[in-house]
């Protein structure tokens, strides 16, 4: 049995942003990857709302992912893969963050598992790092992700640049899904299904099956 840790934000969670609900599990994107990969792989969610790569939010609170990460990676050992998916709430306009220094924020959750003894025999997990998809048009969140959109097409190359300075796989999930018209941010089902489904794969290829 191979155990992955969906480490993310409210994409991950499953967010509607229809109703502000959550999708039922074989709707969010890590159900669809368990479903697809089959039998011989637990997959364990973890998606907060609002979640940081490693920003203390002054307003939310408790969203900093690199506060959180080593609890979450020692309660769920052995992990054979964790991975990574925030980056997004880093383009919140109260954090005034490069794409550079988001991407890093990403590097520095990604250099905390490969350091860490919590895969199997006490080894590190494998790492897989997600870059965030494109904001879209913003409506609710417009005050609060102001010039998002623009900043968040600069993520891809940097997150690819922290993924290849590490060594580990990157999937780009902008060139996979787009955010829905409702809100700019999040997923609808069909996106869901397509990141999952490029996920899977992903993993396969990253734990040579």
């Amino acid at each position: 049995m191979k155990t992955i840790l969906c480490y993310g934000d409210s994409n991950t969670w499953g967010y509607n942003a229809a109703d502000a609900g959550r999708f039922p599990p074989e709707v969010r994107w890590p159900g669809v990857m368990r479903a697809a990969l089959g039998e011989g792989f637990a997959v364990i969610e973890e998606g907060l709302n609002g979640r940081t790569t490693v920003w203390d939010d002054p307003i939310e609170g408790y969203k900093n992912g690199k506060e959180y990460l080593i609890p979450c990676i020692e309660t769920h050992r052995p992990l054979d893969l964790v991975i990574t998916a925030l980056g997004i709430n880093d383009l919140k306009k109260r954090f005034s963050l490069s794409a550079w220094d988001i991407a890093a924020g990403a590097g520095v959750l990604v250099d905390i598992v490969r350091k860490s003894e919590t895969g199997p025999n006490g080894a590190a997990p494998k790492v897989l790092l997600v870059a965030p998809p494109v904001v879209g048009k913003l409506t609710d969140f417009a005050d609060m992700f102001e010039g998002a959109p623009e900043k968040s097409r600069q993520l891809a190359p940097q997150f690819a640049r922290v993924a290849a300075e590490r060594g580990v796989p990157l999937v780009d999930s902008a060139s996979i899904v787009k955010t829905t018209d409702l809100d700019g941010i999040h997923l609808e089902p069909e996106e869901h299904r397509k990141l999952g489904e490029a996920l899977a794969a992903a993993v396969r290829a990253a734990l040579s099956y």
